[in-house]
């Protein structure tokens, strides 16, 4: 499962790619993605996601995670590419402290929220969400990540 990741260094030294990476990759084999399949992750400031958040969605703000799904499948290798993932370093940061957990687990959350996004899955309706949700905490869980409060 080649994952792309795209930190700039002002971020580097507070992310561990082992658990970006693994986040990345529990979410795709609970939803049974051919492993083959690629996607990024790029960490970003508010101002470029607010950027995105703007020219995408028509939301003049900045958000926590962006996804943006693609139907591509390399002509050679037949692998899909599933698309990008783009998160704010400084809205994850933010929440993580409002939640009272490390700003790893809530890079992490983020992470399966947005490929989440990227597998199709929505929260529009409540039932389009509580089967998000669902999905969402059973790969958190399985992963041992704690994003409960102290």
């Amino acid at each position: 499962m080649p994952i792309h990741l795209d930190i700039p260094k002002t971020y580097r030294s507070h992310i561990e790619t082992r658990r970006i990476e693994s986040a990345a990759k529990a979410a795709l084999q609970q939803q049974a993605v051919p492993a083959d399949a690629e996607l990024s992750i790029v960490i970003t400031t508010d101002e470029q996601i607010q950027d995105l958040n703007y020219r995408f969605r028509g939301v003049d703000a900045p958000t926590d995670v962006l996804s943006f799904p693609t139907e591509f499948t390399d002509p050679e290798s037949g692998a899909a590419y599933l698309g990008d993932v783009v998160i704010s370093f400084p809205r994850a940061e933010s929440q993580s402290r409002a939640g009272g957990h490390d700003i790893l687990a809530e890079l992490q959350l983020l992470i399966v929220h947005g490929i989440l996004h990227l597998l199709g899955y929505d929260h529009v309706d409540q039932d389009e969400k509580d089967r998000m949700w669902a999905a969402q905490a059973e790969i958190i869980a399985n992963l041992g990540v704690d994003i409960s409060p102290p």
